[in-house]
């Protein structure tokens, strides 16, 4: 029988007792936040003086009624209590937060280094060694001396090295807990306590725990586990258009087909230091997806009692992905938000969840990675020192320090993925003799991180101006940066590099929509609506459903088929009057696969009782008309039965719509098709290397571009080139012309050689 009972202790000491006769509890545990505990208790009942002085409240769980066990996050301070004096029963009622709200007590002291701008610096800092800063400096003051924490600068509370570093800028005089929730909403850390423990995560590791797949997912069903859904939702933020407005001029439109009841809504973004269009779109998408949808917040009421399978603490706890339902009552994976237990006056427990779906947890991300974007963790340009007077030879800036680069994927308007990072680095205020220097502005420079690669030029910002952005690079490789200060034009060392992986696109599209199947004339029509679950449309880099089909008394999925837009395919050949269960899954152009959408089972119906006869069927029994697409399995007629010189214009409709796809070549390798998304081509490898959009008529090629195969020919990236280059190639032999560009970013024209073996010519075209 699951329980939980409450137990005082004292403030940073020891165990006092138990308190058995509460009116009321409610345990509130939010993910990267402050938990609270609310709770009543009379001054009549047993240990009631425990509670007239500040305390620590325990809440403990128990299975068994014998074992306690306090769980994470159920630490809380007897801070703020409420009472009336006219109340004969006496009950006051309690107000606790949870333990680490005492990081509200630990403020940033300067420090013993330089302010800058009045700030103090964590430079490439992790957050185990930012919030340890204010731990080890506060208790050496004597304040707080009851925290503890098992994280270091190094690893964060599972004894993994952290995976991200900020450099970031704070007044003195903020404090730990302000600190610490900026970090995990910037996804940064998780954190969470143990007791009087802070322990700190890597975001989405150890509090992301899927629990909704497996053998044995964590599912919470209405009747068993809940009681109350409620769902509340607005349509307050619905937009399908937003304008992105960035430095100098730069605008962009970024639309989705995505209108709302009411038609076309607008809204609109407006960030300073934004000057392309890759970084544009992965602001304009978050926009989208704050405002591309009902924003719904959803509630499951518990039920806890003696058949209940799951329980909180034990088997669930807040950042958990659980299997529970979801819109029209289906199971969904949901992430649990907030987790709350109560128990009433009479004892009787209860509690809820809020859960957020897919397309919440992914706002979230979003919202994290424009905060990245923008460069809010960054100082500000200039120390605030008074600057010593020009000399008539500019004096040479240090190398700045501090280089973070955060990468990023985003789809271009094609539907591919495009790489693009956000690059910061801190303030140069002193030239290499150590003197103030107010610098003009930086270069921040990339290649391909590969030896002998050529540098080039990626941003020039203006002076205190220390954040750039860039776009597009290629998703999966590996790039280097660094970024050097100008003063006057006289240009400093450059800073340390930094190699980056540029990630592939990794968000699955929406589980279809689920199929609708049909049977006409012994054949099985699997039809879909071209949508995703909850009617969300697909994203613009989905690529196809694949179709799934099983026998539900053998159960094992096969794949009979794809669909590329809204449409059907047919299924010939199935026994008649068997079930089978179809099921649909979505595919994008960077192979990421949704889950398999609902299922649905139907039995193909048969034409007559027992086959028609061979020539049973002739024309004239046909009447007109009766035989359609619709009723034509798919290869039913070849071309033996179809007349010479049948099928003429008048037979064929003015404009042929393309609902499936025309395919030269091997349909599952090296091809050339034509489909409802317009002309692509594929190599051996079913990589696409051609794709002409029949939306927009944009044209994507990857890889070697000729004029010709052999002879007099120009090709443009040729393949195993070590630079990207144009080459002009002559009408027999290899003595080829090229064009390509130096490491000082020198556009370089090489011509053949001559019959000494020496450049026939070379011109060299000065860079800036």
């Amino acid at each position: 029988m699951f329980e939980v009972r409450l137990v005082v202790h004292s403030p940073n000491g020891s165990r006092l007792a138990v308190l058995p006769h509460p009116l009321s509890v409610e345990v509130g545990c939010p993910l990267d936040d402050v938990p609270a505990l609310k709770m009543g208790y009379s001054d009549k009942a047993t240990n009631a003086e425990l509670l007239a002085q500040p305390c620590e409240v325990a809440v403990e769980r128990s299975e068994d009624g014998s074992t306690w066990t306090e769980a994470y996050d159920s630490r809380f301070l007897r801070i703020k209590r409420r009472s009336d004096g006219t109340d004969r029963t006496g009950v006051s009622q309690f107000e606790l937060p949870g333990w680490i709200w005492q990081l509200r007590k630990v403020v940033l002291y300067p420090g013993s280094q330089p302010l800058v701008d009045g700030k103090r610096a964590f430079l490439t800092a992790t957050a185990g060694e930012i919030l340890q800063t204010f731990l080890v400096e506060a208790q050496a003051r004597g304040v707080v001396p009851g925290i503890a924490w098992d994280f270091t600068p190094t690893w964060d509370s599972a004894g993994q090295a952290w995976s991200k570093v900020v450099s970031i800028y704070y007044e003195p005089g903020i404090d730990a807990l302000t600190c610490l929730i900026n970090l995990a909403e910037q996804g940064v850390v998780d954190f969470r306590t143990l007791g009087r423990t802070v322990q700190l995560y890597n975001p989405d590791t150890q509090l992301a725990r899927d629990l909704a797949s497996g053998p044995a997912p964590v599912d919470l069903r209405y009747g068993r586990d809940i009681v109350e859904a409620p769902e509340m939702g607005t349509l307050e933020d619905r937009a399908s258009s937003v304008l992105v407005r960035g430095d100098n001029g730069f605008q962009i439109t970024v639309s989705s087909s995505n209108h709302g009841p009411w038609g076309k809504w607008e809204t609109y973004v407006g960030q300073g230091g934004v000057s392309d269009t890759g970084t544009a779109v992965l602001l304009a998408d978050a926009a989208l997806a704050r405002s591309g949808a009902e924003r719904v917040q959803r509630t499951r009421s518990l039920v806890i009692g003696p058949d209940t399978r799951w329980l909180p603490w034990r088997d669930y706890r807040p950042g958990d992905r659980i299997r529970t339902p979801g819109a029209n009552g289906t199971l969904e994976s949901l992430r649990i938000r907030q987790m709350t237990v109560t128990r009433d006056s009479k004892g009787v427990l209860g509690g809820n969840v809020v859960l957020n779906d897919r397309l919440l947890e992914r706002e979230i991300r979003l919202s994290r990675r424009v905060a990245g974007i923008v460069g809010g963790s960054t100082a500000d340009g200039g120390s605030g020192a008074r600057p010593a007077p020009e000399t008539p030879s500019p004096r040479t800036p240090t190398a700045p320090i501090g280089l973070l680069v955060d990468p990023h994927a985003y789809i271009d308007s094609s539907g591919f993925p495009q790489g693009q990072v956000s690059v910061s680095w801190n303030a140069v205020t002193q030239d290499i003799g150590g003197v103030a220097l107010n610098v003009g502005g930086y270069e921040v420079y990339a290649r391909v991180n590969e030896a002998g690669a050529l540098w080039f030029l990626i941003a020039l910002t203006e002076a205190g101006d220390t954040n750039a952005t860039y776009s597009p690079l290629t998703v999966g490789k590996q790039y280097q940066f660094k970024v050097r200060a100008i003063n006057l034009g006289k240009k400093g060392p450059f800073s340390s590099s930094l190699a980056v992986t540029i990630p592939d696109d990794a968000d699955a599209p929406p589980a279809p929509t689920a199929p609708l199947p049909a049977t006409r004339l012994g054949v099985v029509h699997v039809e879909w609506d071209g949508l995703g679950g909850g009617s969300e449309p697909m994203p613009p880099d989905f690529v196809r459903v694949r179709v799934w089909m099983q026998d539900p008394l053998a159960p094992g999925w096969s794949e009979i088929g794809y669909l590329e837009s809204a449409g059907s395919i047919v299924i010939p050949g199935l026994p008649y009057g068997q079930d089978r269960e179809f099921a649909f899954s979505a595919i994008d152009h960077s192979g990421n696969e949704s889950a398999r959408s609902a299922t649905a089972t139907i039995q193909p119906a048969q034409l007559v009782v027992g086959d028609a006869a061979d020539d049973s069927i002739t024309t004239g029994n046909l009447v007109a008309n009766a035989v359609t697409a619709a009723k034509l399995a798919v290869g039913a007629v070849e071309a033996g039965h179809i007349a010479a010189n049948a099928v003429t214009a008048d037979k064929l409709a003015a404009v042929l719509a393309l609902v499936t796809r025309i395919v030269a070549g091997n349909p599952a390798g090296a091809r050339v098709e034509l489909n409802g998304g317009g002309l692509e081509a594929y190599d051996a490898s079913s990589v696409q290397t051609v794709a002409v959009s029949s939306a927009s008529g944009a044209v994507s090629i990857v890889g070697q571009l000729a004029t010709g195969v052999v002879g007099r020919r120009i090709i443009v990236n040729p393949s195993g080139s070590a630079d990207p280059e144009i080459r002009f190639m002559p009408g027999s032999g290899s003595n080829y012309a090229r064009i390509y560009a130096d490491t000082d970013g020198a556009i370089v024209s090489r011509s053949g050689l001559n019959t000494a073996g020496g450049s026939a010519c070379r011109d060299v075209a000065a860079g800036r």
